[in-house]
């Protein structure tokens, strides 16, 4: 697999993305040092399932900027445009800490059928964490339908998937410039969703509904 990096800036913000070219799914973290976890499990999924994975970071930064992803624009980034030219399909991770939801694993983006789809590698999870894919039950913060969020922008959409604290990292402290440990059970799980998106028929725009601006992610 080929490997590129760029540094970007952002609204004043300092990143490095890395993108490692593999198959037509592709694996997002676009919060990688702020989200615990999300870059070390988009690295290891890709790498496992021999998709494409990009991976936002800052290096360095004890206290790392949170850009909304509708604002991780394309116009920004020339490596995030060739990740979304090269995919088919995004699964975009991130990290959520809400009290009311500390075991849900909330699967949003454009995409429903896949959605529901990587929800059945998930169910290996239970009951530890539960996959929610009911947009309703969703927080709307956390729902990645934002027409510009990169998550929607490949030409079958994808999935936003938010994980809690304890489905991406150990909890241990962070550390610059030392990986999260994500559970290997997490691992599994979301090797194996991502195995089953490759079922999808390949072709058709993404499934379910969209959405124009909207709050939040």
């Amino acid at each position: 697999m080929t490997t590129r990096t760029e540094r970007v800036e952002i609204e004043g913000v300092s990143l490095l993305a890395t993108l490692t070219l593999g198959g037509d799914l592709g694996l997002l973290a676009l919060h990688g040092s702020n989200e615990g976890g999300t870059a070390e499990l988009a690295r290891s999924v890709a790498d496992r399932c021999a998709a494409t994975s990009l991976v936002f970071t800052q290096p360095g930064v004890r206290r790392p900027v949170h850009i909304p992803s509708p604002r991780m624009a394309v116009r920004h980034c020339a490596l995030l445009r060739d990740f979304l030219a090269h995919v088919e399909l995004v699964v975009s991770l991130h990290g959520h800490m809400r009290p009311a939801a500390p075991r849900a694993i909330f699967l949003g983006g454009g995409n429903r059928t896949a959605a529901r789809l990587l929800a059945d590698g998930l169910g290996a999870l239970r009951p530890e964490f539960e996959a929610v894919t009911d947009l309703d039950e969703i927080p709307v913060a956390l729902r990645g339908l934002h027409a510009r969020n990169p998550v929607n922008l490949a030409r079958r959409g994808g999935v936003q998937v938010e994980l809690p604290l304890p489905a991406r990292t150990s909890g241990r402290g962070w550390v610059p410039g030392v990986p999260d440990i994500p559970p290997p059970s997490v691992a599994d799980a979301l090797a194996k969703g991502v195995e089953l998106l490759a079922t999808l028929p390949g072709d058709g725009p993404a499934s379910g509904p969209m959405s124009g601006p909207t709050p939040g992610r």
